[in-house]
């Protein structure tokens, strides 16, 4: 056996031991998206030291993953988006802008962003922040469509096109660069809002 083979076959007996929720990937250091975690899922979650989670479905959160949140002391930002909501409704276009200054807030890294299945929700807010960082719309389209397969959704492709960026100046005009922690020099993005009008997430303190 080669070494990538060993590799390979030992990253395959810790994701049969640990498995990670379907469509889980890494977006960005300390940054992750995936489907609805379920129990299974908790020991390779556990494995990520998840500072916050934050979940773009309406429901409430189960009471078992609560439980998982509490006893890791996970905090978790429940943004209420329907799956099939009109993405031009001003009231989407307001959550998705309040789920991204939490999504950018490095002190809520490492963060782990999903919906039910981590196609359509989950890719328009990584897509908004993909425009943030000043990626092409054909890479952010691409990045997207990897996920949602043939469960692709125009509504989708057009919000995050026309998802003005400047939404966030006062977002951007707030952040604060910190340095944390003992002998650190990583920049802390931290926000401070001052607008009391725009819905703020229905947060889950556990």
């Amino acid at each position: 056996m080669t070494m990538v083979e060993e590799v390979v076959a030992i990253e395959e007996e810790i994701n049969a031991v640990a498995p990670p929720p379907p469509n889980f990937s890494v977006v960005e250091d300390g940054v992750y998206r995936s489907s609805f975690p379920k129990p299974s899922n908790f020991a390779f979650l556990e494995t990520l030291n998840l500072v916050s989670i934050i979940c773009l479905c309406p429901e409430p959160y189960p009471e078992e993953n609560l439980e998982f949140l509490q006893s890791h002391n996970i905090r978790l930002f429940h943004f209420g988006i329907e799956g099939k909501t009109d993405l031009s409704q001003s009231i989407v276009k307001d959550t998705i802008t309040e789920a991204l200054k939490v999504l950018i807030d490095v002190k809520n890294h490492p963060v782990l962003i999903h919906c039910n299945s981590g196609k359509h929700r989950t890719g328009c807010l990584v897509g908004c922040m993909r425009k943030l960082q000043n990626w092409c719309l054909d890479s952010v389209f691409e990045e997207y469509k990897k996920f949602a397969g043939a469960k692709s959704r125009n509504t989708d492709l057009e919000f995050i096109g026309s998802f003005d960026i400047s939404n966030m100046r006062q977002c951007l005009y707030s952040i604060i660069y910190q340095y944390q922690g003992f002998a650190s020099n990583k920049p802390r993005l931290l926000f401070r809002s001052g607008d009391n009008n725009i819905q703020k997430p229905q947060l889950t303190k556990v």
